[in-house]
């Protein structure tokens, strides 16, 4: 696993370097139109198998209102700058911090647009902190790393696929990656920002991750709201208090001394895209586009738990992959209660 000082900081950036065995990168782009009524998810990457055989890179096009696709082409199409500017190129098409240009075909399908957005909002990055991961994105040989590059920000174009074309004028976008050998065996991912109010932002997760000899349930979520963002992590001392799962839903309580978030998460028809195992995308990922996440900030200062913040989430990304029951099981009813 690549581990580059240069590039700690700059989580955007490509980050495989030279590798060419057991490693995935991939940039997860998610639009939704103004209406609240599509939402479109666009992941360039690219994958290198244990073998080394099944090396490709991809566009998976991922739109809630249809079928999901998988465009697949030589590694050698796939472009994607160590330093800045950051941009990522999979044959024709373009991804980068103004926009995206998706042209992809393969015989069955076609996908095309044209998108521009407004100036990101990423999670900060800071001389000890370099992004969502805080200090564990210092540790080399991790399974996987993430990066949340924009939790907000705003979009205008078009993108059609198969001849239907969606309007995403006036729309609201998210960006995040993930890169290294494998997914965890075992997660919680929830993402929206269709609040009532615009710049307003939620992302989280929840995954067991090897350490060591061993494994723990590490988590890591973040609510952005009237411009500051409320974090909860494993590294900043916050746990789960509660976390129940079902199908497609989930129920979480992440909290600290100061305050804690609460989230309900409903998810609704999920597609199955491809995901990594030891850098080959043969794995299987349950998505739904277009759940709902019901959110509460509390504060608990003062020995008393006080409403900061409540809303729902609409067109949420949802992913519930705890069918091993590996996140464990802590019940939400004394948080009901309140």
């Amino acid at each position: 696993m690549p581990f580059t000082r240069s590039r700690v900081w700059n989580p955007a950036a490509y980050q495989g370097g030279s590798v060419s065995r057991r490693y995935f990168e991939g940039w997860y782009y998610k639009q939704v139109d103004a209406s609240q009524t599509h939402t479109l998810a666009l992941i360039p990457g690219v994958s290198f198998s244990a073998d080394g055989e099944s090396a490709h890179s991809f566009v998976q096009v991922v739109p809630s209102w249809g079928k999901t696709h998988y465009f697949s082409c030589a590694t050698e199409k796939f472009r994607g700058d160590p330093r800045p500017p950051f941009r990522v190129s999979v044959a024709s098409s373009t991804f980068d911090r103004e926009g995206i240009a998706l042209d992809v075909a393969d015989g069955a399908s076609v996908a095309e647009g044209r998108l521009e957005f407004g100036p990101w909002t990423p999670w900060p990055v800071t001389t000890f902190s370099p992004g969502i991961m805080g200090w564990y994105r210092f540790v080399p040989g991790m399974e996987t790393y993430h990066g949340v590059l924009s939790m907000d920000h705003a979009v205008d174009g078009w993108v059609d696929i198969d001849g239907e074309r969606i309007d995403f004028d006036g729309g609201r976008g998210y960006v995040e990656k993930d890169w290294g050998r494998s997914f965890p065996s075992s997660w919680i991912w929830a993402q929206s920002n269709s609040f009532d109010r615009i710049g307003t932002s939620v992302t989280l997760s929840v995954a067991k991750v090897p350490w060591m000899t061993g494994a723990f349930v590490g988590n890591i979520a973040g609510l952005l709201h009237e411009g500051e963002l409320h974090r909860f992590a494993t590294y900043t001392g916050a746990s789960l208090k509660c976390i129940e799962t079902g199908e497609n839903e989930a129920h979480l309580v992440i909290g600290d001394r100061r305050e804690e978030l609460e989230v309900h998460v409903h998810g609704c028809e999920a597609v199955i895209l491809k995901s990594p195992v030891l850098g080959a995308m043969e794995g299987r990922d349950a998505e739904s586009l277009g759940g709902t996440i019901d959110v509460t900030l509390r504060s608990l200062r003062g020995g008393r738990a006080g409403v900061v913040f409540t809303g729902t989430g609409q067109q949420a990304g949802i992913e519930v992959m705890n069918d091993r029951d590996e996140l464990g099981h802590l019940p939400c009813g004394a948080q009901d209660a309140r």
